[in-house]
Protein backbone atom coordinates (compact mmCIF):
# COMPACT_ATOMS: atom_id res chain seq x y z
CA UNK A 1 0.00 0.00 0.00
CA UNK A 2 1.39 3.41 -0.90
CA UNK A 3 0.89 6.35 1.93
CA UNK A 4 1.11 9.18 -0.58
CA UNK A 5 1.50 9.71 -4.41
CA UNK A 6 3.15 11.55 -7.16
CA UNK A 7 0.40 14.18 -7.43
CA UNK A 8 -0.16 14.47 -2.95
CA UNK A 9 3.70 15.68 -3.42
CA UNK A 10 2.76 17.89 -6.25
CA UNK A 11 0.09 19.68 -4.57
CA UNK A 12 1.75 20.22 -1.64
CA UNK A 13 5.12 20.96 -3.18
CA UNK A 14 5.08 22.21 -6.36
CA UNK A 15 5.67 20.94 -10.03
CA UNK A 16 8.80 22.93 -10.29
CA UNK A 17 10.56 21.31 -7.22
CA UNK A 18 9.50 17.75 -8.24
CA UNK A 19 11.12 18.92 -11.41
CA UNK A 20 14.13 19.98 -9.83
CA UNK A 21 14.60 16.76 -8.03
CA UNK A 22 14.16 14.46 -10.10
CA UNK A 23 15.05 15.74 -13.56
CA UNK A 24 18.92 14.12 -13.45
CA UNK A 25 19.78 13.85 -17.08
CA UNK A 26 22.68 14.93 -19.01
CA UNK A 27 19.95 16.77 -21.08
CA UNK A 28 17.04 17.63 -18.77
CA UNK A 29 13.36 17.21 -20.14
CA UNK A 30 11.63 19.64 -18.12
CA UNK A 31 9.41 16.96 -16.23
CA UNK A 32 8.91 15.17 -13.43
CA UNK A 33 10.94 11.09 -13.32
CA UNK A 34 8.33 9.54 -12.05
CA UNK A 35 10.51 6.20 -11.52
CA UNK A 36 12.52 8.44 -9.70
CA UNK A 37 9.45 9.77 -7.55
CA UNK A 38 8.27 5.99 -7.26
CA UNK A 39 11.44 4.53 -5.86
CA UNK A 40 11.28 7.11 -3.42
CA UNK A 41 7.87 6.56 -2.61
CA UNK A 42 8.33 3.02 -2.44
CA UNK A 43 11.32 3.68 0.10
CA UNK A 44 9.04 6.17 2.22
CA UNK A 45 6.65 3.17 2.33
CA UNK A 46 9.21 0.59 3.82
CA UNK A 47 10.50 3.09 5.86
CA UNK A 48 6.78 3.93 7.37
CA UNK A 49 6.38 -0.23 7.27
CA UNK A 50 9.57 -0.65 9.46
CA UNK A 51 7.99 1.91 12.33
CA UNK A 52 4.74 0.76 12.34
CA UNK A 53 4.57 -2.98 11.43
CA UNK A 54 5.55 -3.76 15.44
CA UNK A 55 2.25 -1.90 16.72
CA UNK A 56 -0.22 -2.24 13.90
CA UNK A 57 -1.12 -5.08 11.27
CA UNK A 58 -0.23 -4.40 8.00
CA UNK A 59 -1.10 -3.47 4.98
CA UNK A 60 -3.24 -0.87 6.82
CA UNK A 61 -6.68 -0.79 5.62
CA UNK A 62 -6.58 2.81 4.96
CA UNK A 63 -3.83 5.07 5.55
CA UNK A 64 -4.50 7.69 8.21
CA UNK A 65 -3.92 11.22 7.48
CA UNK A 66 -1.15 11.15 10.04
CA UNK A 67 0.71 8.47 7.84
CA UNK A 68 0.20 10.42 4.28
CA UNK A 69 1.64 13.57 5.94
CA UNK A 70 4.70 11.90 7.43
CA UNK A 71 5.40 10.32 3.84
CA UNK A 72 5.14 13.72 2.15
CA UNK A 73 7.49 14.96 4.64
CA UNK A 74 10.01 11.37 4.16
CA UNK A 75 9.54 11.63 0.32
CA UNK A 76 10.61 14.76 -0.07
CA UNK A 77 13.28 14.66 1.95
CA UNK A 78 14.42 11.33 0.02
CA UNK A 79 14.34 12.96 -3.20
CA UNK A 80 17.01 15.33 -2.23
CA UNK A 81 20.41 14.12 -3.85
CA UNK A 82 22.23 17.29 -1.97
CA UNK A 83 21.32 18.97 0.87
CA UNK A 84 17.88 19.98 1.56
CA UNK A 85 16.63 23.10 3.19
CA UNK A 86 16.21 23.39 6.57
CA UNK A 87 12.56 23.27 6.60
CA UNK A 88 12.33 19.95 4.59
CA UNK A 89 15.34 18.61 7.03
CA UNK A 90 13.08 19.88 9.90
CA UNK A 91 9.87 18.02 8.67
CA UNK A 92 12.29 15.24 8.00
CA UNK A 93 13.76 14.90 11.85
CA UNK A 94 9.89 15.18 13.03
CA UNK A 95 8.47 12.63 10.78
CA UNK A 96 10.83 10.21 12.14
CA UNK A 97 10.15 11.56 15.91
CA UNK A 98 6.54 10.65 14.69
CA UNK A 99 7.15 7.30 13.78
CA UNK A 100 9.12 6.55 16.38
CA UNK A 101 6.00 7.49 18.45
CA UNK A 102 4.02 5.41 17.01
CA UNK A 103 6.48 2.73 17.20
CA UNK A 104 6.58 3.06 21.29
CA UNK A 105 2.59 3.79 21.37
CA UNK A 106 3.15 7.22 22.81
CA UNK A 107 1.15 8.46 19.40
CA UNK A 108 -1.43 5.99 18.62
CA UNK A 109 -2.87 5.99 14.62
CA UNK A 110 -6.92 6.19 14.16
CA UNK A 111 -7.38 2.68 12.02
CA UNK A 112 -9.75 0.76 13.95
CA UNK A 113 -8.81 -3.36 15.04
CA UNK A 114 -5.48 -3.07 13.64
CA UNK A 115 -3.02 -3.40 16.29
CA UNK A 116 -1.76 -7.19 16.50
CA UNK A 117 -2.67 -9.28 19.30
CA UNK A 118 -0.94 -9.74 22.35
CA UNK A 119 0.67 -12.85 23.94
CA UNK A 120 -1.45 -12.37 27.07
CA UNK A 121 0.95 -12.53 29.24
CA UNK A 122 1.66 -9.58 31.24
CA UNK A 123 1.38 -10.61 34.99
CA UNK A 124 3.89 -12.20 36.80
CA UNK A 125 4.34 -15.86 36.86
CA UNK A 126 5.16 -18.31 39.50
CA UNK A 127 5.75 -21.78 38.75
CA UNK A 128 5.47 -23.97 41.92
CA UNK A 129 8.32 -27.10 41.97
CA UNK A 130 9.39 -29.49 44.18
CA UNK A 131 11.37 -28.10 46.84
CA UNK A 132 14.94 -29.51 46.52
CA UNK A 133 15.56 -30.04 50.69
CA UNK A 134 13.27 -31.08 52.53
CA UNK A 135 12.82 -32.06 56.37
CA UNK A 136 12.92 -35.73 55.17
CA UNK A 137 15.90 -35.68 52.54
CA UNK A 138 18.00 -33.45 54.76
CA UNK A 139 17.31 -36.01 58.08
CA UNK A 140 20.14 -36.06 60.38
CA UNK A 141 21.40 -32.42 59.46
CA UNK A 142 18.75 -30.61 61.30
Amino acid sequence: MTYTSQSDLTDRYGESLLIDLTDRAATPTGAVVTATVDRALADTDAMIDGYISGRYVLPLAETPPLIADLAQMIAIWKLHVYEPNPKIEADYKAAVRSLEGIASGTIRLPVAGVEPEGTGGGGARVTDRERPMTETNLKGFI
